[in-house]
């Protein structure tokens, strides 16, 4: 969904990104490539770390448009990988609103997709979900 910010008169695109427990609500503006989660910068949120960085970025990177947005994240639940997967289909999204010719080369690269994938219950009689206590045999 297009909106237009009434403070600056810009248009933003929204996504909304969701893993394990994590969900994280992306704005897309035309900027200069800055990412700003929770109020921090981007880096400093995600601890320098490369990894949640380059995922964060990766659909950007596919379609070339790297330095022309900012992104605005508010990302709320679970730990710093879940809320970096979150971020990354978030921003998929919207970049689908930016432009219907952005979907087949970020479906290919598994952009779109939500990750189904979360922490098992853990089942009585057991430590945690499968690992069971010691064997005695007497």
């Amino acid at each position: 969904m297009q909106a237009v910010d009434t403070n600056s008169g810009r248009a933003v695109y929204w996504g909304t990104g969701r893993r394990k427990c994590s969900v994280a609500r992306v704005r897309l503006v035309p900027g200069t490539g800055q990412m700003i989660v929770n109020g921090k910068p981007g880096d400093l949120y995600f601890q320098f770390n490369a990894n949640y960085l380059g995922v964060i970025k990766a659909p950007l990177e596919t379609l070339g448009l790297e330095n022309e947005y900012d992104i605005l994240v508010k990302a709320e639940g679970g730990g710093l990988t879940g809320q970096a997967d979150s971020v990354r289909l978030g921003v998929a999204r919207a970049l689908c609103q930016l432009d219907p010719e952005n979907r087949p080369p970020l479906k290919t690269e598994g952009y779109l997709t939500r990750d189904p994938r979360a922490k098992e219950r853990k089942k009585y009689g057991l430590h945690k979900a499968r690992k069971a206590p010691q064997y005695s045999k007497r």
